[in-house]
């Protein structure tokens, strides 16, 4: 009988079929996703209690059923996944009678902030290739005069007798040398090739979780919440270790004053998504893997700007560490997004599976 709502599965909405008093006959898979549980337990439920009111829904079912209207249209609040079960979210709800002589009525429900966040990654994208572009460009008109500056100092070296002048040149070169590793870090992304193979997530999730436990031993849990069906996707094995590693980096060191108390944490979450959009493509598959630190959160001044190259939260941070992850997870045609609060910071990676 489920098999006739199969097609409900490759849309990108949120779609029940239940009956008058709310028992779910059928959910489709994007439900399946935003409430982070499977289909049977889904349908051992009842509609109304995933909506923070239920009232105007149950008014709206009833009506339909019986047939007073065809249609019925209200915007309504869910509740959203026990993964986050604080957040609640807004959708716009189409009740409609979907077979004549059964009690059966089809619930479709539409995230409201779905348009606004896929214009919202569509400009973030489009930000990002201006940016690449501003980057190289701006690396090789900078590392030209920088080798003639260093060069000049050194010839000049030579030329001084004074060790006190000397000391000067010293300073030219180490600082034009620094700049040179900055430069060359800009275009490093640009520069290296991207090396295709099977990459396993989990292999990668735990090298970085290795690296970052040799950093910081004591003081910080990094904890594994793994979805080990996840299957393995050609990719640039070493760019995402350094996408992953930057972005859980720069977590372990916003958590310095738990890890002085002993309570930091650090959680490495991987799951699938399933009917995905970026930018303009719709994926099937998807890899979602969450970077979840229990640090103060991101400056709200710098919220909408950390991706931004030399945009930094921390005191003697280059600002490129997040820059170049986002760059390595674009090139695997992913995107990197932050949902951050003082107490809960999640960035998550997306990224298609075949």
């Amino acid at each position: 009988m489920m098999s006739r709502y199969d097609a409900f599965d490759l849309l990108a909405t949120m779609v029940a079929v239940v009956k008058p008093d709310g028992a779910m006959v059928f959910v489709n898979a994007r439900f399946e996703d935003v409430a982070s549980l499977s289909r049977k337990t889904l349908m051992r439920g009842n509609l109304f209690d995933w909506f923070a009111d239920g009232g105007q829904l149950r008014e709206t079912l009833n009506a339909v059923s019986r047939n007073d209207i065809a249609t019925g249209r209200f915007d309504g609040t869910i509740r959203r996944a026990p993964v986050a079960a604080h957040e609640l979210l807004q959708v716009h709800v189409i009740v409609t009678q979907i077979e004549h002589g059964r009690d059966f009525v089809l619930v479709e429900m539409l995230e409201i902030e779905q348009q606004t966040k896929q214009d919202r990654e569509e400009r973030a994208l489009g930000q990002v290739q201006a940016n690449k572009e501003l980057i190289r460009n701006l690396a090789h008109e900078i590392k030209n005069p920088l080798g003639g500056i260093r060069g000049a100092a050194q010839l000049l070296e030579l030329e001084l007798n004074s060790r006190e002048l000397s000391e000067y040149t010293s300073v030219i070169i180490h600082e034009a040398d620094r700049l040179q590793a900055l430069v060359d870090r800009l275009l490093a992304p640009h520069r290296k090739p991207h090396v295709v193979s099977d990459v396993n997530i989990h292999e990668v999730c735990e090298r970085v979780r290795s690296l970052i436990l040799a950093e910081f031993p004591r003081g910080l849990a990094v904890k594994r919440d793994y979805d080990t069906s996840i299957p393995d996707f050609r990719g640039d094995r070493e760019q995402l270790i350094q996408a992953v590693l930057n972005i859980a980096h720069n977590a372990a060191q916003a958590l310095t004053d738990r890890i002085s108390g002993g309570d930091a944490r650090l959680i490495l979450r991987t799951r699938v998504a399933r009917q995905v959009t970026i930018g303009k493509q719709r994926f099937r598959l998807a890899l979602e893997l969450h970077i979840e630190d229990n640090g103060p959160g991101v400056a709200e001044d710098i919220r909408d700007r950390i991706f931004y190259p030399l945009v930094s939260g921390r005191e003697g941070g280059s600002g490129l560490g997040l820059t170049l992850a986002q760059t390595f997870v674009q090139q695997h045609q992913g995107m990197i997004e932050c949902d951050s609060e003082p107490g809960r910071t999640i960035f998550r990676i997306v990224i298609p599976l075949p």
